[in-house]
């Protein structure tokens, strides 16, 4: 086998497979994050209440995140490729199923769980193929591969809202059903690299080793490289542990903004139309800050970690300053700063997850760290909607938000010293053990 095939690709068809990983994210995430617009005419429909329809869209968000680890297992023992095929057919079945809309508990089986599960087969492996494929340049592919949620976003609201004046919302979920089809062709993209090449991703250190230069048989390039069950150790991994407590902290922070955005601009007297336009500068700023955060990334000129550490301070000092907006000039422009700072947070933090547990161990880290992480997502809006009905005021949501995330960052450096700590001991136990008498003459006579 020639060394030009032994690394992780960083390029060539990897990029094939951002766009891929691209359209993946737009056909899942972007339809999750729009299906917003399908809840009055489905409450109407069956004549529910607000509650029970909102369960739709919760069995949508909790499946997604439960199935992550069942997701990445399945890339672990098959192909990413494989998974994904599978995730857009079983997000297409739910929609199809949707379209004939028997009852309520119909659609929490259909849009709800059956979406949710193809939602999860879907992006899990998306975003973690565009990891292996990629090394140096992971921050950069990691961020464009993400920013199709924001592009797709941006036209999916008043392309559903069309659909469904024109069709209804029955015949709306069909159509977007079949255009969610399009994930099988992003699947069918991404070729699984050979498996020496994540190998030599997750071992190179270990090779590079003066005392570990054995010469790789035949037998051994053959033999299987990815483990072939999930790693559940991981929880075991103090690194792990501590980006996984920032992950679930972070998360009760992330879904309050635009819970309460709206909201907070009726209460400003805004007017519906121009606060209609306050979820459009998120979606630009968002993709912006994506892009621009991968690209810096790649330049290494600082630590993702610390990098990260940095874009969450500056996402809750954005939370904690747009209460203070009065009118709508100063609440887009400090919707803008936190939906930029936001966009910059998510192209590197799967990144970060990368750095912290190996390649080797990716797979199976991101499933669990998808899976503890949706505890922060269950906890943290009903935890805002309380502390709002205590304050009476919409601002105390972003308060709260911008407090736990200052908190997620003590965890982010306490994960940094953790890291440091243990480098620095690595580095003191390879160095050659040197003689504490101060001549070499002494040395020897001592021995003599």
């Amino acid at each position: 086998m020639q060394a030009k095939d032994s690394n992780p690709p960083d390029g060539g068809y990897g990029w094939v497979v951002v766009v891929s990983a691209f359209m993946v994210m737009g056909l899942t995430v972007a339809v999750l994050k729009t299906f917003g617009l399908f809840f009055v005419e489905i409450q109407q429909h069956f004549d529910g209440f607000a509650s029970t329809t909102s369960w739709i869209t919760s069995v949508t968000i909790a499946i997604f995140h439960l199935g992550a680890p069942v997701a990445s297992s399945l890339c672990v023992r098959y192909t990413h490729r494989t998974v994904v095929i599978t995730g857009g057919l079983l997000a297409f079945s739910g929609m199809a199923l949707g379209f004939f809309g028997l009852n309520m508990a119909w659609m929490y089986v259909t849009t709800g769980f059956l979406q949710g599960l193809g939602i999860s087969f879907s992006w899990t492996p998306a975003i973690s193929i565009v990891s292996h494929y990629f090394s140096k340049k992971r921050a950069l592919a990691n961020a464009i591969a993400s920013a199709g949620e924001c592009a797709f976003a941006f036209t999916f609201g008043p392309f559903f809202q069309w659909l469904i004046s024109q069709y209804g919302w029955k015949g709306a979920l069909l159509i977007i059903g079949g255009i969610q089809l399009n994930i099988c062709i992003g699947g069918a993209l991404m070729r699984p690299l050979a498996r020496n090449c994540l190998l030599e991703d997750g071992h190179s250190q270990t090779e590079t080793t003066p005392g570990n230069r054995a010469p790789r048989t035949d037998k051994e390039d053959k033999s299987p490289i990815i483990r072939k069950t999930f790693n559940w150790m991981l929880l075991r991994q103090p690194e792990f542990v501590l980006y996984s407590i920032f992950g679930i902290l972070a998360a009760m922070s992330f879904f309050v903004p635009p819970l309460f955005l709206v909201p907070l601009s009726y209460s400003l007297g805004i007017d519906e139309s121009w606060t209609a336009s306050l979820l459009s500068i998120l979606a630009i700023v968002d993709f912006a800050g994506r892009l621009l955060c991968g690209w810096y990334a790649n330049l290494h000129v600082t630590k993702t970690i610390h990098l990260l550490a940095m874009t969450i301070t500056l996402i809750s000092t954005s939370l904690m300053l747009l209460p203070l907006a009065n009118n709508y000039v100063s609440l887009a422009i400090f919707t803008g700063f936190y939906g930029f700072f936001f966009g910059t947070t998510v192209a590197i933090h799967i990144t970060v997850l990368a750095d912290v547990v190996g390649m080797p161990e990716f797979d199976s880290a991101l499933g669990l760290f998808m899976l503890i992480r949706s505890t922060g997502g269950f906890v943290g809006p009903p935890l805002a909607g309380l502390i709002v009905d205590m304050a009476g005021d919409y601002r105390a949501g972003f308060y709260m938000a911008g407090a736990t995330l200052i908190l997620s960052a003590g965890f982010l450096v306490t994960l940094d010293q953790l890291q440091q700590r243990k480098e620095r001991g690595s580095q003191t136990n390879t160095k050659p053990e040197k003689s504490t008498l101060p001549f070499p003459s002494l040395h020897l006579l001592k021995h003599k």
